[in-house]
């Protein structure tokens, strides 16, 4: 799943009972230039797919990456013929949490909802976090925010989540909820007429009026979180334009040797330790997830003879994230869309 806030975006939206998202060997264009602090724009090609085969069943990886560039148009043109001509349309994992109180009953939780994101007690940042963490997150919220003084109130963690989403707007780059790859595909698998699977896992919450104001009144271990968030921002806001180019210009071995640093992760643990997250099942849902992800690409491609499904791009690209790990236990061959010999044939990666 791309790194959402799971339990953060259901604490704000669980009113509203929404779901929570987080030729392969074709090289890019010659007329397309890397760019280094600027943000490509125009057309570009995005990366090549992975093919996953067993005999003559063959299914394609398309690696999803946020952000992106915001001035980028995706030349989707592989894209849609793959998709038109598979029979299984696969979107990348998510988690629905699933309140189960009916429309009305959602209107009355509203107001139970208003203060969520405050720290418990009234307490401002200043007063919850570090002297030297707070003036970094002054310079930083001043750079990016400006006067913004209703998110001083707030815990920290949701705070960092603002400010970091507002630092990637400025920087020309996509927010966190966007998601280009799977918008696109979703369309093309529409004007084909291919049915798509929204792979999720169900996280119920029991008592959801309850449960709001555990929350509420609970402490969290964000602190971590919190600096982080301001170390990405501070540090990494460079690197991940970086990143984006290079996924929009197909460049898997520049997304390969630059860093990742994922600091949602963390805010993701400190969520997940408190009683409620617990409960939800926040502390095994990494390995529920990617469980779920193999059983359903295996049927895909066990029952068709052509599938493609969506995958953040950083699970292809890591040896050891169990993704295709997991396939090629399976038996499933593996092949990079770069993975070619000094011939410029392409050899299948089996262990990837």
């Amino acid at each position: 799943m791309g790194r959402m806030l799971f339990l953060g975006a259901w604490i704000i939206c669980v009113a509203c009972n929404g779901a929570i998202t987080r030729a392969a060997d074709t090289p890019a264009p010659a007329d397309v230039t890397k760019m280094e602090a600027v943000v490509v724009t125009g057309e570009q090609p995005g990366p090549g797919l992975w093919k996953v085969q067993k005999g003559d069943h063959v299914l394609w990886l398309l690696g999803s990456l946020s952000p992106l560039p915001k001035k980028m148009t995706w030349r989707t043109k592989e894209v849609d013929a793959l998709v038109a001509q598979s029979q299984a349309v696969i979107m990348q994992p998510r988690v629905d949490v699933d309140a189960d109180i009916g429309f009305f009953g959602k209107l009355m939780l509203l107001p139970s909802l208003i203060g969520v994101r405050n720290s418990p007690e009234g307490r401002t940042l200043q007063q919850v976090v570090p002297a030297d963490e707070y003036a970094r997150w002054l310079v930083l919220k001043q750079r990016y925010m400006g006067h913004n003084n209703k998110v001083e109130k707030w815990r920290p963690i949701f705070a960092a989540m603002e400010l970091y989403r507002t630092a990637l707007d400025r920087s020309g780059l996509t927010g966190l909820n966007s998601n280009l790859v799977e918008d696109k595909v979703a369309e093309a698998a529409k004007r084909a007429h291919i049915q798509v699977t929204v792979l999720s896992v169900e996280l119920k919450v029991e008592q959801p009026r309850q449960a709001v104001k555990e929350f509420k009144n609970t402490s969290m271990d964000d602190q971590d979180c919190f600096r982080k968030t301001l170390d990405r921002i501070d540090t990494d806001l460079g690197t991940m334009t970086e990143r984006a180019n290079a996924w929009a210009t197909g460049d898997l071995d520049a997304l390969r040797k630059l860093p990742y640093t994922d600091q949602l992760t963390v805010c993701e643990a400190a969520l997940s330790a408190t009683g409620l997250g617990r409960r939800l099942g926040g502390a095994d849902l990494d390995a529920r997830i990617r469980q779920k992800w193999l059983d359903t690409v295996s049927s895909a491609v066990d029952k068709n003879t052509a599938s493609i499904a969506v995958l953040p791009i950083r699970r292809l690209l890591s040896a050891d994230d169990g993704y295709l790990s997991g396939l090629a236990a399976r038996g499933y061959s593996i092949q990079a869309p770069d993975a070619q010999d000094e011939s410029g044939a392409v050899h299948e990666d089996k262990n990837p």
